[in-house]
């Protein structure tokens, strides 16, 4: 359910086409499997490598005394997901009926505690509400794996040993610090921690003591989450009083090959390229940049993505995350659902990806690395192949250019 990441460390709530933050390999892709004789040899090793990095004697000894070698982490771990997701299925998934009645009911019952954030750290209340809702559903599931054993095992597991090496001392200096105990310190399979969903290095550098108890509590205090989270936030570059994108409308005759943020422009140039209010009224003068999004290609819905929205992609590198949270907040805030709801697409395996990468490269339309993963790469290709065959070149993944590449079967 949860995904690695590279920077900044922090695990999101969906694992979304492909991993958000996928840390270094720092091994190959061995499927040997660990044993209890090597694991316990290894936790060893690990004791005497903590002490030289500086954590103390004492808690290293105390806090891996017990660890455990967990078999289930590594399937996790080495699993990919069978089918892509389409944005269609992530959206009405994570920005439900249900989870924005929830979020409102928090919106409203932490006002105090939120206006106070927001002042502090410049990160309106119902974006912090948003990132909580869809890192733990407002804290409701925080993961139940002990998270020592989690770090330890992929530490030693090998496959991306540095990195989950790193973070085990990492969360062995939480320990020291003693912001959580090494018994009850549970979390996501991947060592994600809290109702923020933290990986340790993160903790250290943004987790904060908001309550005043001492403690840097993210797992059962709200204040402590939802401040920890402004701060992280502030850090990434939050801009003040400025939204994290809006849907729009565009024009029929709207050329698809300016959308994503290389082709960044002003929302006053964007509305003389005909976009809209998706009601038809015309876009806020500014000059303030955006891109063009299109998650579901020509026929579903389209937004403005400002620097927020990158922002949030600092959290988490899926453009589908950063939509949900934006969307998430607005619909916390009052807002209605979508004026253009998202279009279904086929689901895909990883073979069909991969032969549809195969196609687009072998016609010269440059999909790049055949590894089964519909990513940016991938939907330029499309495009690129919907652009020379008189299709609209929105890089959409629909049954009319899958089969046109001979990808899908008769049942779908």
């Amino acid at each position: 359910m949860f995904a690695v990441r590279l920077l900044p460390l922090v695990v999101p709530a969906l694992l979304f086409i492909q991993p958000a933050h996928a840390a270094k390999e720092t091994a190959s892709n061995t499927e040997a499997t660990l044993t209890e004789e090597s694991f316990r040899q290894c936790v060893s090793d690990l004791q005497h490598q903590a002490i030289k990095a500086g954590v103390a004697e004492q808690t290293v000894k105390d806090s891996l005394a017990k660890v455990s070698l967990n078999q289930k982490v590594i399937e996790l771990d080495r699993s990919q997901p069978e089918f892509t997701s389409s944005f269609a299925d992530y959206y009405t998934r994570r920005v439900s009926d249900t989870r924005v009645k929830t979020g409102r009911e928090r919106y409203r019952e932490l006002q105090p505690l939120l206006k106070e954030l927001t002042r502090e750290y410049g990160v309106p209340g119902h974006y912090l509400v948003a990132f909580w809702g869809l890192e733990t559903n407002y804290g409701g599931y925080l993961g139940y794996i002990p998270t020592l054993d989690a770090l330890a095992t992929l530490a030693c597991e090998g496959r991306r040993g540095e990195y989950f090496t790193g973070e085990l001392f990492n969360a062995l200096r939480i320990v020291e610090a003693g912001d959580a105990r090494a018994d009850t310190m549970q979390g996501s399979w991947a060592g994600a921690m809290g109702q923020t969903q933290f990986m340790p290095a993160i903790f250290l550098r943004y987790a904060t003591d908001h309550d005043g108890d001492g403690r840097r509590d993210l797992w059962g205090s709200r204040e402590d989450a939802l401040a920890s989270a402004a701060n992280f936030l502030r850090d990434l570059g939050w801009v003040k009083e400025q939204r994290w994108g809006r849907e729009v409308k565009l024009p029929e005759n709207f050329d698809y090959q300016l959308t994503g943020f290389a082709h960044k422009r002003s929302l006053t140039d964007w509305a003389k390229h005909g976009i809209t209010m998706p009601n038809g009224q015309p876009l806020p003068a500014a000059e303030m940049e955006a891109a063009v999004i299109v998650p579901s290609g020509h026929n579903g819905p389209a937004f403005l993505a400002y620097d927020n929205f990158r922002v949030i992609m600092g959290w988490n590198r899926s453009e589908a995350y950063a939509i949900a949270v934006g969307r998430l907040a607005d619909r916390i805030a009052g807002a209605g659902t979508l004026a253009q709801p998202p279009v279904p697409a086929p689901r895909l395996n990883r073979e069909q990806v991969t032969l549809a990468q195969r196609v687009l490269n072998s016609q010269g339309f440059g999909a790049g690395k055949e590894d089964g993963l519909m990513g940016p790469g991938t939907r330029k290709a499309i495009a690129r192949y919907q652009q020379a065959n008189g299709m609209v070149p929105d890089g959409f993944p629909d049954a009319e250019v899958l089969n046109a590449l001979g990808i899908l079967d008769d049942s779908q």
